[in-house]
């Protein structure tokens, strides 16, 4: 059986697909961006952060961490004022709080990168079953992981939103066998083959 992926189901979510999930990011910015969207996701469909996902860019200074660990209640009010944010005073809150934590890990690892890459020993995993469509929502793996991070102080890090956020930064291929971008990534990183970490 042929398997791909069919969540892509307008223009934009393509987009993203077919450029961004799943593709191996070792920039701190764009993780620190895609933390805060899988957070602000919570109870909410991907799509709606996509589609404002260029307000919620200008709200947190492109998701400069340094400005936003040093944001004030004239921030969180500005955002909440802001047309077309989502107003979640809680998950605003959440993103100021996890951009201190965030420079913690920084400051203790040198990069929030080496961080998360040393949970994968720096390789893409392939789980088996995952690229015949059998994708859960959680993990063991990122269950480990939204363990550490509640420890070193974030917030709306639970166990599928960290399990979102290892599929959007490419720490985990769920690409399906047989779309493109699966061959596309395991031929341009280091991967590794594990069974289902349940």
């Amino acid at each position: 059986m042929k398997v791909i992926c069919t969540w892509p189901t307008t223009p934009l979510y393509q987009s993203y697909h077919d450029d961004e999930w799943g593709r191996p990011i070792h920039d701190d910015q764009r993780q620190f961006e895609h933390l805060c969207l899988e957070s602000f996701q919570c109870g909410l469909s991907w799509l709606t952060i996509l589609n404002k996902r260029h307000i919620i860019r200008t709200c947190f200074d492109d998701f400069d961490v340094e400005r936003v660990a040093q944001y004030t209640e004239d921030d969180i009010e500005r955002i909440m004022n802001t047309e077309g944010m989502l107003k979640s005073r809680k998950k605003i809150e959440a993103i100021i709080n996890n951009a201190k934590a965030f420079q913690r890990i920084q400051d203790e690892y040198g990069t929030f990168c080496k961080y998360m890459w040393a949970f994968t020993n720096h390789k893409t995993i392939i789980y088996d079953k995952h690229p015949e469509g059998q994708v859960p929502a959680k993990n063991g793996l990122s269950t480990r992981i939204s363990k550490d991070l509640k420890q070193r102080g974030f917030k709306f890090v639970g166990p599928v939103t960290i399990y979102s956020h290892m599929q959007a930064s490419g720490l985990i291929n769920d690409h399906g066998k047989d779309c493109p971008c699966f061959d596309e990534i395991n031929k341009a990183n280091p991967v590794v083959r594990l069974p289902a970490d349940e």
